[in-house]
């Protein structure tokens, strides 16, 4: 009888250890370059930066991926928060770049185009406001209504303490 109770116990055991196993769930193909970032926005006026011209201060947005999960084009979209940005731009995960020299359409405010260029996003590249070590992000930006302006964005990858909203 004991041999029967500690066969039943072993093999209980090792059923419930069997459906305990984690399924791996995949991950996008833009999944490094994806993300929330807390950005400010500056002005590029030739040599000269102006730090936050327009006293917005950080503000959120986001990196995603596209629906079909390409792994050469994300989503820039700052929310509604800046300009009504929302555009599929072309990106390399390989060298964590994204940008592109030609106009791309603006979802959120059609029928304007939008130019981002030299988006880079370096791994512990900057440092947050409570003295965390986080991603980097930047890209200048230009828009069609706005000829000539270049908005410089950059900001870090946003961390979720409260000292750095």
């Amino acid at each position: 009888m004991k041999k029967i109770m500690r066969f039943t116990l072993m093999l209980a055991a090792a059923l419930l250890l069997g459906a305990c196993s984690k399924e791996e769930i995949p991950m996008t193909n833009t999944v490094a370059l994806a993300g929330e970032w807390m950005m400010t926005v500056d002005i590029v006026d030739g040599d000269e930066v102006l730090e936050d011209p327009y006293g917005l201060g950080q503000m959120l947005f986001i990196t995603y991926n596209v629906n079909d999960d390409s792994a050469k084009e994300m989503w820039l979209d700052d929310l509604g928060n800046f300009w009504g940005t929302r555009v599929v731009i072309p990106c390399s995960v390989e060298s964590m770049t994204f940008g592109s020299s030609t106009p791309v359409d603006n979802v959120d405010y059609d029928p304007i185009k939008v130019t981002v260029t030299n988006g880079k996003i370096t791994p512990g590249g900057t440092t947050s406001p409570s003295g965390m070590p986080a991603d980097a992000i930047e890209c200048y930006i230009e828009y069609e209504d706005d000829p000539g302006t270049i908005y410089y964005i950059h900001g870090y990858r946003r961390t979720g303490f409260v000292a750095d909203e």
